[in-house]
């Protein structure tokens, strides 16, 4: 499930992971065309996958249909399971006016909802924008038994200009009655969607409490030790910063384990990586958490692509100051620059190696699906002093240790890059172009020892 997407002219939405007795469950949007069925208004329908392994997984029908025509989308919510049922809640986007209400799906299995009257049971009250009332999701206070809802939504008129996305607050002692409380968060900032945290996703993970939302597509969190906040904001409060990984959710797992699911925007223009459209691929990430109760990402070991045994491939130093083999290049170039090159990379790989940079290097790492002499290839960078990783054009930011020992894997897939630093941060491109076979080591202004080269083809 891994880069999945269903067969054209579909592709997978927004993600609802959701995990209940040792299944865990994926309910995403499908989507036709980039957003573009029923005349622009989506058109989604809740799609629906299990696994109890993170390996073999079961496709379902189609858990969440469109039934009337009056629903133009059937948008994202969030399953919560409780006394024996399942409660699938959504919004419905209006096919008359375009507005979003609130709506309700029960099960008794997961799999097979019946939708309940009324239907929508809510919408915006008073002081809400009609046009942003969605993806609710439910969560039970411990301390006082009350459920509570969380709707993107935004306060209109607000106090600031276009500064009013919210996420709105709902009560009820049933799963049936909801009233209407303060705003649970206000987060601010830039107007317009940058302001409107989108798809929210609440837990409690070993004596913290983390709340997340989108911004403009880029999942964020905030942490406390309290139920209800007051929310802090750590000082990298995105899992994964990349303008492609879209609106990441997470669910539990077996053994205390936590997975994040995001889906992977294509691009408008293949050539020239263009700007992102609406839905693509699945995106999986396991969540990590630091001992200060900061969060990360890794790959999921289980859901990384099968891949072959390790390739013996021509090895070639190209510049002075480089020494080594296929396995083990080492690189002085402490005035200027070096390069030795790896020939035959498949276009499907799994690369893995260890980078142990020595103090006061300033600059290197890879040349992915590269060609002639370093003339062209995707870089993926390392500057420690900038505490960055960069690939493309993405880039993870105040990332600790890049002059010190780490570990670098890599998958190169179709037209995806996939790379985890250290085990601890992730990041991810599109990229639709380059087909070189040859993969380049670097070093500017830096000594650095590339070791345990390993490159594997997927399978």
């Amino acid at each position: 499930m891994q880069y999945f997407k269903p067969q054209d002219p579909y592709f997978v939405g927004d993600c609802m992971p959701f995990y209940h007795d040792g299944t865990f469950h994926l309910y995403y949007l499908q989507d036709e065309n980039h957003h573009q069925a029923k005349g622009g208004l989506g058109g989604h329908q809740w799609s629906h996958a299990s696994t109890r392994d993170l390996v073999h997984w079961e496709h379902h029908p189609m858990a969440i249909p469109c039934t009337e025509d009056w629903e133009g989308s059937i948008c994202t919510g969030s399953t919560f399971y409780h006394d024996g049922m399942f409660y699938g809640f959504y919004a419905t986007r209006m096919a008359s006016d375009r507005t979003e209400k609130l709506s309700l799906a029960v099960s008794s299995d997961g799999i097979t909802f019946e939708k309940t009257l009324p239907n929508p049971f809510a919408e915006p009250i008073s002081g809400y924008s009609p046009k942003h009332y969605r993806d609710p999701f439910i969560f039970r206070d411990e301390t006082t038994g009350e459920f509570n809802m969380l709707v993107t939504a935004s306060l209109d008129p607000y106090l600031l200009y276009g500064r009013g996305g919210c996420l709105a607050r709902l009560t009820s002692p049933d799963l049936k009655m909801w009233t209407v409380a303060e705003p649970f968060i206000i987060p601010g900032g830039r107007e317009h969607y940058a302001n409107i945290p989108e798809c929210p996703d609440y837990f409690q993970w070993n004596g913290w409490y983390y709340l997340v939302f989108s911004l403009d597509g880029k999942a964020h969190y905030r942490m406390s030790r309290q139920p209800m906040g007051p929310w802090l904001r750590p000082a990298v409060d995105i899992f994964d910063d990349s303008n492609v990984a879209m609106v990441m959710k997470t669910a539990a797992f077996t053994g205390n384990r936590r997975i994040g699911v995001a889906y992977l925007a294509c691009r408008r223009d293949e050539k020239d990586n263009g700007e992102r459209m609406y839905a693509g691929h699945t995106l999986f990430r396991e969540i990590i958490q630091h001992e200060d109760g900061t969060l990360g990402t890794k790959f999921a070991p289980e859901m990384v692509p099968a891949y072959g045994d390790k390739l013996d491939l021509p090895y070639s130093p190209m510049t002075m100051e480089v020494t080594g083999s296929a396995s083990s290049i080492d690189i002085r170039a402490v005035e200027g620059q070096a390069v030795a090159a790896l020939d035959n990379v498949p276009q499907n790989a799994r690369i893995s190696l260890t980078v142990k940079p020595a103090a006061n290097s300033v600059e290197f790492g890879l040349w992915l699906r590269g060609s002639g002499d370093m003339e062209r290839g995707y870089p993926l960078t390392v500057l420690p002093y900038e505490r960055k990783v960069t690939l493309n054009q993405q880039s993870v930011s105040c990332v600790d240790g890049l002059d010190q020992p780490f570990t670098l894997e890599i998958i190169l897939k179709d037209d995806i890059i996939d790379v985890c630093v250290d085990g601890r941060r992730c990041l991810i491109d599109r990229c639709y172009d380059l087909n070189g076979s040859r993969l380049f080591f670097f070093a500017q202004n830096a000594e650095v020892t590339f070791d345990n080269i390993e490159v594997a083809p997927l399978v």
